[in-house]
């Protein structure tokens, strides 16, 4: 099992409002570097630019290129990967050649985690159309088709409904070969996980355990439509978590957490669908989702700047499963 770890970015108001921008660009590089320390496998980031569950002028949103461009040079083995990039945010042709870039400066360390977006607040406040989700997912079919071209190709030409390509260029290439590793996110079962069944490397979703196994069966079911081995896809899994040694302490933290007092869900529903408890509840869950076949699971810590989150996480739950 291998485990991803999120830095801080300020979306989920996981970075205080009165700490200085450049304070705030130290605590995600002592995360950083402190996650790849303990072990963790992948360094992830989300690639938003509003606060959730609303947006909050005057909170800190760190961009997730730069800031995994920023962070490559910093860290040695840890992989980098987004949670996952809005197609829409960026031309197809020119994340291929950001990407390239990231691969580069890293040694070969970059997964493109890529979806088909969502927060419509974002595109109304940055000025991008929001197309109706069938359309967004079209894009997204088109955008990975020319990403691969532009990787692995000397020159690109691309006539699509969405998106056309004229000699497109884009050297260097990416290290790796034949390229990085593609994650897609979603869990669309018409469309999303038909595109995830024909290109993904890697497939995400969050949710609880019932959840994740029917959106997996139907994800099988589209590989066998598209005629693809199931067990090529690298099965993984994002959730947030909430650690303690005792369940009232598991509660403080809980309580205290920021975004869960504007999102208003329950306790509850947390538990059921996050990484919410004691090491052995956590390493419970997380073995069930290992028996499903799940490779790869992806941590949102709210406190991970409380390395000691981060290393009771990896002393009591993680190392089970090294």
């Amino acid at each position: 099992m291998k485990f991803g770890v999120f830095v801080p970015q300020g979306w989920r108001l996981d970075l205080p409002a009165d700490m200085d921008p450049r304070e705030q660009w130290d605590t995600i590089v002592k995360v950083a570097l402190k996650s790849e320390e303990l072990g963790f496998d992948i360094l992830v980031v989300y690639d938003h630019f509003h606060t959730v569950p609303e947006p909050l002028p005057g909170r800190s949103v760190f961009e997730a290129w730069t800031l995994l461009a920023a962070l490559a040079p910093l860290t040695k083995r840890i992989r980098l990967s987004q949670l996952v990039t809005c197609n829409l945010y960026r031309n197809p042709a020119y994340l291929a050649k950001i990407s390239s870039i990231v691969d580069v400066i890293s040694g070969g360390r970059l997964e493109l985690g890529i979806g088909a977006c969502w927060y419509e607040h974002e595109f109304k406040g940055y000025g991008y159309s929001f197309p109706p989700a069938k359309d967004r997912i079209m894009m997204l079919e088109e955008a990975i088709q020319i990403i691969k071209k532009m990787w692995t190709e000397p020159e690109v030409h691309f006539k699509g409904k969405y998106y056309t390509l004229e000699g497109a260029l884009n050297d260097p290439k990416p290290l790796q070969k034949p390229h990085p590793p593609i994650l897609i996110g979603g869990g669309g079962e018409k469309f999303t996980l038909r595109v995830a069944a024909k290109y993904a490397d890697k497939w995400n979703i969050g949710g609880d355990f019932e959840k994740y196994v029917r959106k997996a069966r139907i994800l099988e079911d589209h590989c066998r439509g598209v005629g693809r081995d199931f067990k090529e896809i690298v099965l993984t899994h994002v959730g947030t978590v909430i650690i303690g040694r005792t369940e009232e302490e598991v509660k403080e933290k809980f309580d205290r957490y920021e975004a869960v007092k504007i999102g208003g869900i329950s306790y509850e529903d947390w538990r059921k669908t996050h990484y919410i408890g004691t090491p052995e509840e956590i390493a419970e869950k997380i073995e069930r989702f290992k028996e499903v076949g799940v490779e790869e699971i992806y941590l949102y810590f709210p406190y991970a700047g409380e390395f000691k989150t981060l290393e009771l996480f990896r002393d009591e739950v993680m190392k089970q499963f090294k």
